[in-house]
């Protein structure tokens, strides 16, 4: 297996902070997205290479590992385990592995282990078997409800379950849906990170929700009722006289799911974009005349 730098392929450094990794892998991912660049197949492959390092270096206990073990940074447990043994053993001319062509370790593994062991059989230890990376895209409404989707890896069909309140760039693990271990291992897991699209007139933070609607001019000046939309239907407001533009009203629970708490939501916070008025017939503008003359 070559060596991927997966810092070089979000063009990140190596000192990154989560929040620079999170905005880099974003950036890209809608760069090479495939639904951008339909058959193309390099930007595919890009795109796989991007989701596979936001993967390991999202997470700090992969990335910890990466940054030590390098393309071998999946069998680091493994690594250490046996070198323990080793040093229990009284030196490495104790230890046995898996060598040949078969083998899915790298040099590194070798090198740190010498020679020894050769000839002497098949280890008994078995290894866990290569993660996958997978990408899935949802509306962000399809996003608001818990349901369940199929989806289909290699040759088999996964039924799985999607919480509500699912975050864009978000990641879960489905154990056992990786490649074949190695000696009788266990299969390794599927990482599913998921991208939504939002397609509604709602900004979304966290478990937030944020919109802009219009106010008559007359409604902010005297006051009086508007609805407007939420994510899941309709809401009544009171508007108080004298509102000022660009004011904002919080609507408690009224926002999106928050990740695996059922019946929990945010909340929805409303700004007031006053509209004023485009044509003014001849009373109207005596009107405003009236109140001009108030110094209002």
């Amino acid at each position: 297996m070559d060596f991927i730098d997966y810092y070089k392929v979000l063009g990140i450094s190596e000192k990154a902070s989560e929040k620079e990794i999170k905005s880099a892998y974003r950036k890209l991912a809608r760069k090479y997205h495939p639904d951008l660049n339909p058959g193309d197949t390099e930007a595919e492959s890009k795109f796989k290479q991007i989701n596979e390092a936001h993967e390991v270096l999202s997470d700090p206990e992969k990335r910890k590992k990466y940054d030590q073990y390098g393309k071998d940074w999946q069998h680091a447990e493994e690594f250490e385990k046996a070198r323990a043994q080793q040093q229990q053993a009284g030196g490495y001319g104790q230890y046995t592995y898996s060598s040949g062509s078969e083998s899915d370790f790298s040099d590194f593994f070798e090198s740190m282990f010498g020679g020894f062991g050769r000839g002497r059989g098949r280890s008994s230890r078995g290894y866990k078997g290569q993660d996958y990376n997978a990408s899935l895209e949802l509306d962000l409404r399809e996003a608001y409800k818990t349901h369940k989707r199929t989806l289909t890896v290699g040759d088999r069909n996964i039924r799985i379950t999607i919480p509500a309140g699912i975050e864009d760039g978000q990641s879960i693990r489905i154990k056992g849906y990786g490649g074949p271990g190695i000696n009788q291992g266990p299969k390794g897991d599927l990482y599913l990170t998921f991208h939504l699209r939002n397609t509604t007139g709602f900004r979304r933070k966290g478990s937030d929700l944020y919109k802009t609607v219009d106010l008559p001019l007359t409604t902010a000046v005297l006051g009086g009722d508007l609805t407007v939309d939420t994510f899941d239907g309709k809401a009544r407001l009171k508007v108080k006289p004298c509102t000022q533009n660009n004011t904002r009203v919080k609507l408690k629970g009224k926002g999106f799911p928050v990740y695996r708490k059922d019946g929990v939501f945010g909340d929805l916070f409303i700004t007031y974009q006053v509209v004023l008025p485009k044509n003014l017939t001849p009373e109207q503008k005596k009107l405003f005349e009236s109140l001009k003359a108030t110094n209002l």
